[in-house]
């Protein structure tokens, strides 16, 4: 038995637990507290939508629907593994059930057979929908049942409880059969739950986020030194001026397809000339401003296009 824990210590509980958790509007005082009292809270009850599709099932569960009002829940765990709140304090999911039940898990004791529904669960468990059609076909993805073990670890670990105090929604009310399906195996949950608060880490660790690739570093060209090798090459007086930013330069010219890959050797000549030419024409430029010799702005706009930064 304990008073419900604030908003924000739900939150980081379950960040703690190393849990992916979306917040989903004005989750943190989205309730159904003027209906009825939110505590004492006595353990954690586990249900399944009848639902496909994350977006369609955090919807629902957090508006609810016309004969029950949202939130459905505190918590929706979708099939990759996410948690997301929707609502905190009392909300609709336990509904009435067995007395004797609720006495086993204050006990932390396995539950009876369920025979009654005369106590108000919503006021007694933190609730958690998992996506999942409840057909009995429909799987529970590794990554969600990691999702629910840790969600219910994160609860028994800031309240001292065992797992024990997690119950199914089948468990609670008769006729219910949730949560159910190929891969939902409760006592397994449970041994993967009493394994984290007793330190052992049988569930299957969360990834590491992946590191982000590094950017590519651009290849610079200095328009002085590629002008000064254009207008030497074609002259070919004395010797012409070399400068490494030139193949750069003609393999964007290529990738244009406006130089043959035959004349991308390293050195501005006539063809280089003439495919710069035509990149000029292409831009716009006629005459005079269309006469090979690179220029800031044409040039830059072939960086742009094609991979390359420009400096004076």
């Amino acid at each position: 038995m304990a008073t419900p824990m604030s908003a924000a210590d739900f939150l980081d509980c379950l960040r703690d637990e190393g849990l992916d958790v979306v917040e989903v509007g004005n989750w943190e005082t989205h309730n159904r507290n003027s209906k009825g009292p939110w505590g004492p809270v006595n353990g954690i009850m586990v249900h399944h939508t009848v639902t496909r599709g994350s977006a369609t099932t955090v919807e629902l569960c957090r508006k609810g629907h016309s004969s029950l009002p949202g939130p459905l829940c505190n918590g929706v765990i979708t099939k990759d593994g996410r948690v997301h709140l929707v609502g905190y304090g009392r909300a609709n999911h336990a509904g009435l059930g067995d007395p004797d039940v609720l006495a086993a898990v204050i006990a932390e004791k396995a539950p009876p057979a369920d025979n009654e529904a005369t106590v108000d669960g919503n006021r007694h468990f933190y609730g958690f929908e998992c996506e999942n059609m409840g057909d009995g076909k429909d799987p529970w993805p590794p990554e969600q049942i990691e999702a629910i073990v840790r969600a219910i670890t994160a609860i028994c670990r800031r309240y001292g409880w065992t797992a024990r105090s997690a119950i199914r929604h089948l468990d609670w009310q008769p006729g219910k059969i949730d949560p159910r399906g190929p891969g939902m195996d409760w006592d397994d949950i449970l041994n993967r739950v009493a394994a984290r608060l007793a330190g052992a880490t049988p569930s299957t660790p969360k990834p590491p986020a992946p590191k982000p690739l590094p950017k590519p570093v651009k290849p610079v060209v200095d328009l002085s030194r590629l002008v000064a090798a254009a207008k030497s090459n074609p002259a070919a007086k004395g010797t012409p001026v070399t400068y490494s930013g030139v193949r750069t330069v003609e393999a964007a010219l290529v990738d244009a397809g406006l130089l043959a890959k035959r004349y991308s050797d390293g050195h501005f000549g006539t063809s280089t000339i003439d495919a710069y030419a035509k990149w000029q024409r292409k831009l716009g430029y006629r005459g005079s401003d269309a006469d090979g010799i690179p220029g800031r702005v044409s040039l830059e706009r072939l960086g742009d296009k094609y991979g390359f930064d420009v400096t004076p």
